[in-house]
């Protein structure tokens, strides 16, 4: 017997309790649960964990499939287990209604956990994983991060952010300045060397578990710029660090992919540009996904994080003569 209603207005949730409540009558001898909202997602994607009456848990991913897939999910599960790396295991799946039946990593995020005392031990953890990670990098797995997606990342920011969140229209001269730019950091993305990219490795999705991390939302994995997950996970968009900190744990990063023969320059200071510029093409997507996602979607709270992307883009615009003219062109928007 359920121990709640399957009656929902939620038609949705209605039809994944059906489905979860045969897979764990097959599975688990029909073991009765409670469902509750597990985590927020920016996507069109919902989760719940489901508590057995024996104390065991599981997460579900509810995914429409109008909206989303739930295929590269379980690829990149597998691929992360098979590189070692602490990825929720699928239990059960019906791709065609977009359920899945996962592991339950538990509720520590690194973004609730990280702090002054524990940063580098927590930061060491997440960089050995993305060693491993990378390492494990095959051709052919995962799409590749070409020059239309990262241009279509960052067109993000003059659609959403100056267009619909600042109602600025770009003059002839800003749009050129700005398709310079995005040259600019196509051609610098490009030309790293690619391993697998899990494109959103940041605290809000890495769980303190044993083995630690664990990893989420790998769902968009790609193959591409070996310094995109590092900068994910230093210039993160919920929490800061001062630059002494992220300078360092930069370094460490290298020095163990140079280690582990990962394809890293073998100076320091050519990562440290890429690493920058790649974080760049991030930092203007973000902008164009926080405001997308208050304007199309009516989730307002993202907004708030987008001054320190800001912060972020225009310090790194400061720092390059190249990127100048992307400085300027944030002051003329903020104006």
């Amino acid at each position: 017997m359920l121990e709640f209603s399957i009656i929902h207005a939620d038609d949705r949730r209605s039809r994944l309790e059906r489905w979860l409540y045969e897979v764990l009558r097959a599975e688990l001898r029909g073991a009765r649960f409670t469902l509750t909202p597990a985590s927020e997602d920016a996507s069109f994607r919902r989760y719940f964990r489901a508590t057995l009456d024996d104390g065991r848990s599981y997460v579900i991913m509810d995914a429409p499939p109008q909206q989303e897939d739930c295929r590269p999910f379980v690829h990149v599960a597998r691929l992360l287990q098979e590189a070692g790396v602490h990825a929720p295991q699928v239990h059960a799946a019906d791709l065609a209604a977009g359920f899945l039946l996962l592991s339950d990593l538990g509720t520590r995020t690194y973004l609730g956990e990280l702090n002054a005392a524990n940063a580098d031990t927590l930061m060491h953890d997440a960089t050995d994983a993305l060693v491993r990670w990378q390492l494990a990098t095959r051709q052919g797995e995962l799409p590749p991060y070409d020059e239309a997606l990262l241009r279509r990342e960052m067109n993000l920011f003059p659609e959403w952010y100056v267009a619909c969140h600042r109602g600025k229209t770009l003059a002839g001269a800003q749009a050129q300045a700005l398709e310079g730019i995005f040259a600019t950091l196509v051609k610098s993305a490009l030309a790293q060397p690619a391993v697998y990219v899990h494109r959103d490795y940041m605290p809000r999705n890495l769980m303190l578990t044993e083995p630690n991390p664990g990893v989420l939302d790998f769902q968009d994995a790609v193959i591409g710029p070996i310094s995109y997950d590092m900068v994910s996970l230093v210039r993160d968009a919920f929490i800061s660090w001062d630059e002494e900190r992220v300078l360092d744990w930069s370094v460490r990063y290298w020095e163990k992919a140079r280690a582990a023969r990962l394809p890293v320059p073998g100076d320091f200071a050519e990562f440290w540009r890429a690493f920058e510029w790649m974080g760049l093409q991030r930092h203007l997507k973000v902008l164009g996904i926080f405001a997308r996602i208050n304007y199309r979607d009516g989730k307002p709270k993202y907004l708030e994080d987008t001054p320190r992307f800001l912060g972020y883009a225009r310090a790194v615009a400061e720092r390059y003569r190249e990127l100048a003219p992307l400085a300027r062109l944030l002051d003329e928007v903020a104006a």
